[in-house]
């Protein structure tokens, strides 16, 4: 008899230390991971110190394991905009129910940056087999769309590398900087499935809201538009993968929006023929 093997994936740009109340924005960013049902969680601008990650935090509140990979996107602020900013690093952090047994970051093609943001490849000992799980976050920047391809075109690759190739599908979270229909997704469109769209989500679905207090409404092609997402790929020929129950996550509580993005979370159920 075949197995089914059932995952909650959500991937959520959770704003670093930036804009008002960042600490105070912390537990409700934790309580809503924890009410999303997640067993993985991407975490996009994720902030990391001498003495500390937020994933690492955030893992042991779980009872996750976690691990953090620096640098991402934005760019740190040339100068800090508060005191607590100083000496903060801004990555990519992974929270898995599993034990996390490898990583590798991998830089991202940045001819404009003088540094390249990464991309985290881990493997996770799911009890069923191993799953790999790719955490990436894209340039943004129209003037830099030569970047943004070739980003795009990097983790494609990644994600189809046959060393992935299992009893698992390999899923891509991130924060793509890009709509579904946008032309920067096209490398990866080409090999992976949206798993929003195929699990019946709301094609008018905003992970990027304009009604935030410090939403970025210059970013007019990004803005009110669904940009963070979860990808994947079939691990071997002749897999079934469903998705179902696509939600967004991190609503405002008492006023106050634990990010400026919100989450993106679905559930993927797979089997394999005997």
């Amino acid at each position: 008899m075949a197995v089914t093997t059932v995952v909650r994936v959500l991937t959520w740009n959770v704003w670093w230390q930036f804009g008002p109340q960042w600490r105070e924005r912390q537990p409700l960013l934790l309580e809503a991971i924890r009410e999303s049902g997640a067993d993985i969680v991407a975490l996009e601008e994720s902030w990391s110190r001498a003495h500390g990650s937020q994933a690492s935090e955030f893992a042991a509140a779980l009872g996750f394991a976690g691990v953090f990979a620096a640098q991402s996107l934005p760019p740190l602020p040339d100068v800090p905009e508060h005191p607590e900013q100083a000496e903060v690093d801004l990555g990519l952090g992974l929270l898995s129910r599993w034990p996390i047994t490898s990583t590798r970051v991998v830089p991202l093609p940045a001819r404009h940056r003088p540094e390249a943001p990464v991309s985290l490849v881990a493997e996770i000992a799911h009890p069923d087999g191993p799953l790999n799980v790719i955490v990436t976050c894209l340039e943004w920047e129209p003037a830099f769309n030569d970047d943004r391809i070739a980003q795009s075109r990097l983790v494609a690759d990644l994600a189809t590398s046959p060393a992935l190739d299992g009893s698992a599908p390999v899923i891509v979270l991130g924060d793509l900087n890009a709509a579904p229909d946008s032309a920067i997704l096209r490398p990866l469109r080409d090999v992976l499935t949206d798993a929003w769209t195929a699990g019946g989500g709301d094609p008018n679905a905003v992970s990027l809201p304009s009604d935030h207090p410090q939403a970025p409404l210059e970013a007019e092609e990004l803005i009110d538009r669904r940009i963070d997402h979860v990808l994947y790929r079939l691990g071997r020929p002749g897999q079934r993968v469903t998705v179902t129950d696509p939600a967004l996550v991190g609503d405002p509580v008492e006023g106050l929006h634990p990010s400026d993005h919100r989450g993106v979370a679905c559930t993927l159920a797979w089997q394999n023929r005997d």
